[in-house]
């Protein structure tokens, strides 16, 4: 006989089951109507929310500014710049990811915390609204955001490496006290540049405007590039800032071979010069081997890219006379070669010549490099009384007597290669040491230097002038 309770429990048990079969398929099927009601809905749009009036906001959706209601869900957390989604109502349902794409843009002036002045497509400046705002601390001249021209929003800052590559932005610490064998030079270019900024009345009773460019020409290695650097620690020091910028590029790296990229990369190298000049800091924008990349046109030997780039550089060279602290300088070795329209006045009107140096600019630029608080031989010190500065003095007018023992030394003397005797010695006299020997420089590791420069120079000089 069958126990009632066992019926009844089995009874329960497959009562459950089903409870839990028909739960389960109540959850699916309400699964399946929220997908299908996702599935059949609407499509929302994107909008860019731009201020809250009131309950309501005010949106820019396609172009178009609408002021539209704004779900309780979404809640008051908005802020500028925030990319909401509008339902078929156009009402505002939720948020979304902002957009990271958009037009490129550099910034040249941070008008307050919320706006910013930018320039794009050559000279298009407009007003843009930073997102998240704080543009002080965010944003400096010269950076590059993205911007959406619909809705006036910059996103974000960019690195521009292409560009950047291109450009050393320092402070410089080289000055004139530096710089040996060039009085002349250097008295020149003190006079073109730190004159004006230090006498501006005088400049202006006598009717003189001052040079907005400097045209270095010479050999390699006597120091162009040295002074360029010491430009802009002058300006530095003559206008009485506590900083100035030195924008170095050099011509071969400037050239891409797509077309229009080395025009851009010019009129952005000037953007970020006139972007630091408006912070009242000195800048200099230094151009290193310009014959390079600015060769006369219709010469024969340049390309058809000179006939965009040269135009390119004379409307930015233009455009450098109304800014008071930028000046511009060139370095060349061939300086025949470069458009004679970039060497007319008020572009790089004055030009200076940093020739070879001679013996006694020989011997002055040597005595930047070896001084005597350097550690010196003993004996070459004894045979001086003891007088290091003497002892110095004796082996710079060796070393210069046995790199002008030629005749024919001025075609292939320079600052770096003097430069180069120094370290050549400074390695000999450490490898003396470590050896065992004595410390200290002597004159021997001088000569020895100044005798392997002169094979390596020779060399150099006899493929120059095709002497093989």
């Amino acid at each position: 006989m069958v126990d009632p309770l066992d019926t009844i429990a089995a009874l329960e048990r497959r009562n459950a089951d089903l409870t839990r079969l028909l739960e389960t398929a109540r959850d699916s099927l309400g699964e399946m109507r929220v997908k299908l009601a996702e599935a059949s809905a609407p499509p929302q749009t994107f909008a860019t929310f731009v201020q809250w009036a009131g309950k309501h906001a005010d949106v820019v959706a396609n172009g178009r500014k609408m002021r539209v209601a704004v779900m309780a869900t979404v809640g008051p957390a908005l802020t500028p710049g925030d990319e909401v989604l509008l339902n078929a109502m156009s009402v505002v349902v939720g948020t979304a990811e902002p957009e990271r794409s958009g037009q490129a843009a550099i910034v040249r002036e941070v008008i307050d915390d919320a706006r910013i002045l930018v320039v794009s497509r050559g000279e298009d400046e407009r007003v843009v609204s930073l997102m998240g705002g704080n543009a002080a601390a965010r944003i400096h001249e010269g950076d590059t955001v993205i911007i959406d021209p619909r809705t006036g929003f910059a996103s974000e800052k960019v690195e521009r490496t292409g560009v950047e590559a291109l450009l050393l932005e320092e402070v410089p610490d080289v000055d004139f006290a530096s710089i040996g064998g060039l009085t002349s030079q250097i008295e020149r270019i003190r006079d073109a540049i730190e004159l004006p900024i230090t006498h501006p009345e005088l400049y202006k009773e006598h009717s003189l405007q001052p040079p907005r460019g400097l045209l270095l020409y010479g050999p390699p290695g006597c120091g162009k590039t040295l002074i360029a650097k010491a430009v802009a620690h002058s300006l530095g020091v003559a206008s009485g800032s506590d900083r100035s910028f030195f924008l170095s590029v050099k011509g071969p790296e400037l050239l891409n071979k797509y077309v229009g990229e080395t025009e851009r990369y010019i009129r952005t190298i000037f953007e970020r010069a006139r972007a630091q000049a408006h912070t009242g800091a000195p800048v200099v924008i230094f151009f290193d081997e310009m014959d390079a990349l600015f060769r006369a046109r219709g010469s024969g030997v340049s390309s058809d890219m000179e006939t965009t780039i040269v135009p390119q550089l004379l409307t930015e060279l233009d455009g450098v006379e109304s800014m008071a602290n930028v000046i511009v300088i060139g370095a060349s070795n061939r300086e025949d070669m470069i458009d004679p329209a970039i060497l007319r006045p008020g572009r790089l009107d004055v030009k200076i010549e940093v020739s070879r140096p001679d013996r006694q600019a020989s011997i002055d630029i040597m005595g930047k490099y070896l001084t005597e608080t350097l550690p010196l031989d003993a004996g070459e010190v004894a045979a001086h009384d003891g007088d290091r500065k003497a002892a110095v003095n004796a082996m710079i007018g060796a070393s210069v007597a046995r790199l002008f023992q030629d005749d024919d030394a001025g075609r292939y003397m320079s600052g770096a290669l003097l430069r180069n005797v120094v370290d050549r010695a400074k390695t000999r006299a450490i490898k003396h040491v470590i050896g065992g020997g004595e410390r200290g420089l002597s004159t021997p590791h001088l000569l020895a230097a100044c005798d392997q420069e002169l094979v390596e120079a020779r060399s150099v000089a006899a493929r120059e002038f095709g002497e093989y």
